[in-house]
This record gives C-alpha cells, sequence and structure tokens, in this order.
C-alpha cells in the first residue's frame, strides 16, 4: 500500500480514485471548505485522523477506518459505500451512513440523526449509538453489546437480531419483519406496534401500550414493567415473569404469566374466544 501520512487537505474531492492506500494522521479540514474527500476509492485504510467537512467517503469499496474523529460539520459521512469497517471512532455529523452494504462497527461511539438508512448487512458490537430514525429501512442486522438511544428506530426492517444491549427508543420496531432480540434491556413507548415475527427472549420490556397490531410475536421469559393496554389487536404467544399492568383486547394466542395481569376484554374484543390468558 501507498502510505501517506501527515497532512491536511481542505480541497474538493481531496483523494479522489485513492486505491490501495493507506492514511495515517490526516485531517480533512480548511478555509476551501471542500468536500467529498474521499470518493470512488478502493482498498483505502483510514488510521488516527480527524474530518470537519461534508461527505468524506462516498462511492466507496473496501475502506476501513479507525481510531478517528468525525465531527459535527462531518455530516452525510459514508453514503453508498460498500464492504467498511469502522473500528474506534466517534462521529458527530448527522446521516452518517445511508444505502451503504456490509457495514462493520466495533468499539465506536456515534451521536447522529438519521444514521444506517438503506444499509444492508450491518454488525454493530460494543458500541453506542445515539440518534432518531436509526436504521430506517435497513436489513439484515446484528448488534450485540451495544447501547442505542433514540426515537423511531429500526422502522421497516428485516432480519435483525440483536444480543445483550439497551435500546432506549421509543416507537421501536414498527413495520419490522423477522427480529429476534435477547438478553437486552427494551425501553420506550408504543413498542413493535404493525410487526411481524417480533420474538424477544429473556428481555426486560418498559413502557406503555406495547406490541399492538403485531402479528406472530412470541416472548419467551420476559419481565414486562409499567406495560398497560398491552398486545392490542395482536397474535401473541408467549410467557410472562413476574407481572404486567394491563393486556387489552388481543387478538389471538395464548399468554402464559407468573404474576398478576388485568385482562381488558372490553366491547371492542375481536378475539372471539382465540385468546388465552394462563395464570
Amino acid at each position: 500500500m501507498k502510505k501517506i501520512s501527515n497532512i491536511t487537505n481542505d480541497v474538493e474531492r481531496a483523494f479522489y480514485s485513492s486505491k490501495d492506500c493507506s492514511f495515517d494522521n490526516i485531517k480533512i479540514d480548511g478555509p476551501a471548505d471542500g468536500e467529498s474527500a474521499f470518493k470512488e476509492c478502493s482498498d483505502i485504510v483510514i488510521d488516527n485522523s480527524f474530518f470537519n467537512l461534508r461527505y468524506p467517503f462516498w462511492h466507496n469499496t473496501r475502506v476501513v477506518i479507525k481510531n478517528s474523529t468525525m465531527t459535527d460539520l462531518c455530516r452525510a459521512a459514508l453514503w453508498y459505500d460498500e464492504d467498511v469497517t469502522i473500528k474506534n471512532v466517534t462521529s458527530d455529523g448527522i446521516k452518517a451512513l445511508r444505502e451503504c452494504k456490509n457495514v462493520t462497527m466495533v468499539d465506536s461511539t456515534f451521536h447522529t440523526e438519521e444514521i444506517f438508512w438503506k444499509v444492508n448487512n450491518i454488525n454493530v458490537v460494543n458500541s453506542t449509538i445515539q440518534g432518531a430514525y436509526a436504521f430506517l429501512m435497513s436489513n439484515n442486522i446484528k448488534i450485540t453489546k451495544t447501547h442505542f438511544k433514540g426515537k423511531y428506530s429500526f422502522q421497516y426492517c428485516h432480519n435483525i437480531h440483536i444480543t445483550d444491549s439497551v435500546l432506549d427508543t421509543k416507537d421501536a420496531f414498527w413495520h419490522s419483519e423477522d427480529v429476534l432480540v435477547e438478553n437486552c434491556d427494551v425501553i420506550g413507548e408504543y413498542l413493535g406496534w404493525y410487526s411481524k415475527r417480533l420474538t424477544f427472549k429473556n428481555c426486560r420490556i418498559s413502557g406503555t401500550q406495547p406490541l399492538c397490531y403485531a402479528s406472530e410475536l412470541k416472548f419467551i421469559d420476559c419481565t414486562f414493567e409499567k406495560c398497560d393496554l398491552s398486545f392490542e389487536y395482536s397474535e401473541v404467544e408467549g410467557n410472562i415473569v413476574g407481572d404486567i399492568v394491563s393486556i387489552k383486547n388481543p387478538l389471538k394466542g395464548v399468554i402464559k404469566i407468573s404474576g398478576n395481569a388485568e385482562l381488558i376484554q372490553d366491547e371492542n374484543d375481536r378475539s372471539n374466544g382465540n385468546f388465552t390468558l394462563v395464570k
């Protein structure tokens, strides 16, 4: 690999179409305010570097970014990229990743709105992500040992597996399909509405009106805290450890509970006797 190090560059498309290059201790910053520093590049490694200008990584293939910082001025940092590894990176720029393929993020912290939109094949490990509308319309997502905070996450997604993580998120998993969440704290209102084949295992779930209008919903050995008006018009099967505040008008299925629950089946009940609560 050609090695480039210890330089500052702020011109438009500073390293356009670079190939087989490593960059160490570079700064994309300066009064020229040029955008798209790395565009149409392949097989590049970025280490120990600083980004303070717009759109630095667009239309690239096989990119490694590590031990680096992207400021809030570094907006839309990675778009249309393929085979990307992000390790020990901090980013505050909005819309950090969009329409990429094969992205691995490890030991990183991203505080950014609208991250991971329309991305296919995502692997996040031991990281922190904060921002609204994360993972919108993305597919094939694996997350472990990660702390996520932000509203409207994982909407219109397919094929998700999340383990050993904290999800502090309102309106999560709406319209998502084929989701498995294991050993996680899931905090937030209106969880999983309109989802299909959403499964929770050994999770601690909290927040009002969770899991309504869901189909093929399953939960295994989960606790439900401050969860009222749960499972409205959902197809549901599972067991609850301890109490749940209330269950309202589930559509069909069986719930087993070791504690207490208020079952509300009022004049709007549509179950036709197809739901059973077993205590």
